[in-house]
């Protein structure tokens, strides 16, 4: 039975709470009434709060608008720091000052859900939410038994009174129940709000400490010194020490303050230079001696092929031989100049000299001189540059460091090894009589009556001039002025006009001093005479192109060779007008060389890229080696030397590339043993050897 209070009329409905703000209000459903608390709040009109201190301010001044820019400067950082440098021993000022202020700092982690912490916290999360569920049940539980406790009262009040009424502190006290529990097991996220709604992320960036650099070094070697000393030890050295200081006293009495000084001077003088000179020479030929001895590792097949190699196919050949590539020799700095001269040391054989220019007179940039040993092919022994390119080159007999170059602006220059200088040590002028043209090629000469060095050059200009270093000077004088014959012609004046011939190539005979021979482009070739400077000896009607080169036989007085563009290259006797052999080479021939070891062995190079090798002994109609040695289409051969004592070759391109190969057997065939007879060797087997060649071809001439 309940108390009088707590009893209401059945057919009233119960009273829903709602929550609005910070009071409750309760509202009749039947009479949309509202009671309760709160009432008086929803009918009081609002009323704006006010600071003290704030400024009563007009419309206009309201609407006025104030623009602030919001910096990352740090108001209370100082901007005088001064710190003490010692790199510099003085205090400094500091420039940057550090604006960042940090509020907050936290450091996090992340934990792998596999980890035994990601386990744990994982079972601890499932236990709450079990929990979480327990109290929701417990709470259905207990409001479903107060439902059935109304449920079981109502008719008991019935009996009382007329009409059901509902329990409202019972329904209340549930009401509370499930509040409080979906407060405690649901918290909600409180969002933190930004004043300015804006948030700049790169000024809140935090600089990393700079790092300490460390440096270890190699201590300095250190010995361990011991020894023993007595009381007259010790007072015998003070005893020396005092005897030679008075010695030196006396000697700087009896010396003069000129000679005094001057000692001074020359012994400071000596202290340094020997320093510095033993230190460089030190390292320099320390460093000499490594880098060989990697050379020596890196090209040691190279090496092995040159001492050792020799074709054993030329056995099953046709009496036919190969060339062999061996090194190659090449600068980066004359990537795109071409070989336009190449000469061998006469002392020292592994050494050549390359001079790098380019005959494409449109393309006219830079020169280089260029010394390569066979003892070391990655790098040159000596680099010379000049403003002009190098067209030809030639190295002394008797003072191997001394290299005579002739420029493409008609200049010539001497080059001293010994001083190894970016400038030539002799050099032409305009006033000192250079040529108007390139100079085509330089040969050095026999010391004059006076001994003075002397050398011929021969330009494009038509002379050809004896240059002669008298002390520090070059004189030069006029020895021939080229003609064309048969092209004078008369002005009006009735003054006779002669046109230039332009040398392009000659040769000193080799035991006639005063004989030489000159290659023109005109094709023709003429012998002149040191002691004639006004007319030929003789003139012959080589080719139909320039001459690119003429050279002696080294062992046949009167044998010279010629070669031209006009793909053909041909043996003379020059006593005979006409040529003894003529060879068509199918290309333009860039240069020809006799070999060193036999009279009738010879090789030519071509512009597309071959190397041709003839022996007159054993083929006089054609080369007994025609092989390509750079590619066809990119490279073109420029020139060819014989190694004076190794049975190799050197070729040159033009896109500055020197190859060097190796002769098979079959091209430097010697004179075969014959049974109870000796093998003669020298020159006058070699003689005899290319007269008997030049008879028959004689016979057959008289004969036609």
């Amino acid at each position: 039975v309940l108390p009088a209070s707590a009893k209401m009329p059945q057919k009233q409905p119960r009273r829903q709470s709602i929550s609005v703000g910070r009071g409750t209000r309760k509202r009749d459903e039947d009479s949309g009434t509202e009671v309760g608390e709160g009432q008086d709040e929803w009918n009081q009109s609002k009323a704006t709060v006010r600071p003290p201190d704030q400024l009563e301010l007009t419309d206009a001044e309201l609407k006025e608008e104030f623009t602030r820019i919001l910096t990352a400067n740090n108001p209370h950082a100082p901007q005088n720091i001064v710190r003490y440098s010692f790199k510099e021993g003085t205090y400094k000022l500091i420039g940057f000052v550090n604006q960042l202020a940090v509020h907050f700092s936290q450091v996090g982690n992340l934990i792998p859900k596999d980890s035994d912490e990601g386990r744990r916290q994982r079972y601890r999360a499932e236990r709450v939410a079990v929990s979480y569920q327990g109290s929701l049940e417990s709470a259905k539980v207990t409001l479903s038994e107060t439902e059935n406790l109304e449920e079981e009262e109502e008719p008991k009040e019935a009996e009382v009174e007329a009409g059901s009424q509902t329990d409202v502190p019972a329904a209340e006290a549930v009401e509370k129940v499930t509040e409080e529990l979906m407060t405690t097991k649901q918290p909600k996220e409180r969002k933190l709000t930004n004043q300015f709604n804006f948030s700049e992320r790169a000024s809140q960036t935090f600089n990393n400490p700079l790092r300490n650099r460390e440096c270890q070094m190699e201590p300095p070697p250190r010995t361990n010194f011991s020894a023993t000393a007595n009381q007259w030890e010790i007072y015998d050295a003070y005893m020396e020490e005092l005897e030679k200081q008075e010695k030196t006293k006396e000697k700087e009495k009896t010396k003069t303050p000129v000679a005094k000084k001057t000692e001074k001077m020359a012994m400071r003088k000596l202290t340094s230079m020997e320093s510095q000179t033993d230190d460089i020479t030190k390292v320099s030929q320390a460093a000499k001696i490594v880098e060989r001895m990697v050379n020596q590792n890196t090209y040691d097949d190279i090496a092995q092929d040159f001492k050792y190699y020799e074709d054993a196919a030329d056995e099953y050949r046709d009496q036919e031989g190969t060339l062999l590539p061996l090194w190659k020799f090449q600068n980066d700095k004359a990537k795109h100049l071409a070989v336009t001269a190449l000469c061998w040391n006469p002392k020292y054989k592994d050494l050549f000299a390359v001079g790098h220019g380019s005959y494409d007179f449109m393309k006219q940039s830079r020169g280089m001189l260029l010394l390569y040993s066979m003892k070391n092919p990655s790098f040159p022994e000596y680099i010379f540059s000049s403003d002009s390119g190098i067209m030809c080159l030639d190295m002394h007999v008797d003072h191997p460091y001394l290299v005579v170059v002739g420029h493409y602006d008609g200049n010539v220059a001497i080059y001293n090894l010994k001083k190894p200088h970016s400038q030539p040590c002799f050099r032409s002028s305009a006033k000192s009589g250079k040529h108007t043209d390139p100079v085509w090629q330089v040969k050095w000469q026999k010391d004059d009556m006076d001994h003075n060095l002397n050398f011929f050059s021969v330009s494009s200009d038509g002379r050809i001039v004896s240059w002669t270093l008298v002390k520090s000077e070059l004189i030069h004088t006029d020895v021939i002025k080229l003609k064309v014959e048969g092209s004078t012609s008369e002005v009006p004046e009735g003054l006779p006009l002669h046109t230039v011939g332009c040398g392009t190539a000659f040769d000193f005979h080799k035991e006639i001093d005063y004989m030489f021979l000159v290659g023109t482009e005109e094709g023709k070739i003429y012998k002149c005479s040191k002691s004639y400077s006004s007319q030929f000896l003789d003139t012959y009607d080589a080719h139909n192109m320039a001459v690119d080169a003429v050279t002696w036989n080294p062992y046949h007085t009167r044998v010279f060779m010629s070669c031209s563009s006009d793909w053909t290259v041909k043996i003379w006797d020059h006593t005979i007008k006409t040529p003894m052999f003529i060879y068509d080479l199918n290309s333009a021939v860039g240069d020809v060389a006799w070999a060193p070891y036999s009279s009738t062995v010879f090789a030519a190079v071509t512009t597309d890229g071959k190397a041709h090798v003839f022996d007159l002994a054993i083929n006089k109609y054609e080369a007994i080696c025609n092989q390509p040695v750079v590619a066809k289409k990119k490279n073109k051969i420029t020139h060819v030397q014989f190694n004076p004592i190794h049975p190799i070759i050197i070729v040159g391109d033009d896109r500055g590339h020197i190859t060097c190969l190796k002769l098979s057997p079959n091209l430097r065939k010697m004179p075969k043993e014959k049974k109870g007879q000796e093998v003669q060797k020298g020159p006058a087997v070699e003689i005899a050897k290319l007269d008997k060649l030049l008879n028959l071809v004689r016979e057959v001439k008289t004969k036609i």
